[in-house]
């Protein structure tokens, strides 16, 4: 140890390791490897001076939260970085953990309302959310109702197609890999929370908000939904227009669309935001990159699209709804 003395070194956890003995006994080990840079540790064979591993026991919560330091950007331990595979393919501290207590998966429920963003669900919003709850290990199953759409719109023109008729149900399908379910199937007593993506579907579709505003009614098995997942404590989660959906169902709740200005056409759809406050809920301004959380009637929502803005700047608004619906499911 003299040889250290005055030098700075890091701490690169390899894994922490739990086990279940018939008896019930939980023992648990961490194994970490001290080394003279900051920077991830490769092995075999390291490119970086090793002073020495050791690998010592531990309780279960001590294993978890080694892991779980080692695998934060850095807000834990300043300096502390997982250990990777040979290559750097696989975060040990992500991947190690093992014992026979799996951690129940939350199961949530993901409502369509069609696919595109003019006559039906906002496709990258949607994604984003499936790849957010599978990021986070939720189970989910896509639902849609079986009803025609208010009308079809041609993308590239931005108008409505002449004499064509499409069904909800089946277009929710394209965004469903084909395993989308009928809504009136829907029951909230199999999930443990509900999201909606956004989407003019969300206003044309699951509800009448855009042909009649704050005057607008909701599909039945929409209101359904809503009523009983917040009867049952059960959180929400909405993105993009679909705060409104809330607002009308669900009295006094707290939703956020964005900005109540359109601040030179940043928030086009700003007008939302008055009709939300006309329902008798509260409107929240918030950043597109933020989430607001009502946790009296856990219900959490989030700009999305309302907002003219990057791409991936979406994608972390709807990230913080998600983890902040799994968070309130308590799983």
């Amino acid at each position: 140890m003299n040889q250290l003395k005055g030098e700075r070194f890091w701490p690169q956890v390899g894994y922490a390791l739990v086990t279940h003995s018939p008896e019930g006994r939980v023992g648990a080990e961490v194994k970490v490897t001290w080394c003279s840079s900051p920077q991830h540790l490769l092995e075999p064979p390291s490119p970086l001076p090793t002073y020495w591993s050791s690998v010592f026991p531990a309780t279960a919560d001590a294993a978890m939260f080694a892991v779980r330091s080692a695998a934060a950007s850095g807000p834990v331990f300043a300096g502390c970085r997982p250990w990777l595979r040979s290559g750097g393919q696989q975060l040990l501290s992500l991947a190690a953990f093992h014992g026979s207590a799996q951690r129940a998966k939350a199961k949530v429920a993901v409502i369509l309302s069609g696919s595109g963003v003019y006559d039906g669900t906002e496709i990258h919003e949607a994604s984003a959310i499936l790849v957010h709850l599978s990021r986070e290990g939720a189970e989910v199953k896509m639902y849609a109702p079986d009803i025609s759409q208010m009308h079809v719109i041609d993308h590239t023109k931005g108008q409505p197609t002449e004499n064509e008729k499409r069904n909800v149900l089946v277009e929710s399908a394209r965004i469903a890999r084909g395993k989308v379910t009928d809504l009136s199937k829907l029951n909230s007593k199999d999930y443990d929370a509900v999201i909606f993506p956004g989407g003019f579907g969300v206003a044309k579709n699951l509800s009448t908000f855009a042909v009649d505003g704050k005057d607008c009614k909701v599909n039945k098995d929409v209101e359904r939904i809503l009523s009983q997942f917040h009867k049952e404590g059960k959180p929400i989660g909405l993105c993009c227009i679909s705060p409104i959906l809330a607002a009308k169902v669900i009295q006094g709740t707290e939703v956020t669309v964005g900005h109540e200005q359109e601040e030179e056409g940043k928030w086009p759809y700003c007008g939302t935001a008055e009709a939300i406050k006309a329902l008798g809920a509260k409107h929240c301004v918030k950043e597109v990159t933020e989430a607001h959380v009502d946790t009296k009637n856990k219900v959490v929502t989030t700009p999305a699209f309302m907002c003219e803005t990057a791409l991936h700047h979406i994608f972390d608004g709807i990230g913080l709804m998600v983890r902040n619906v799994l968070k309130l499911t308590k799983k």
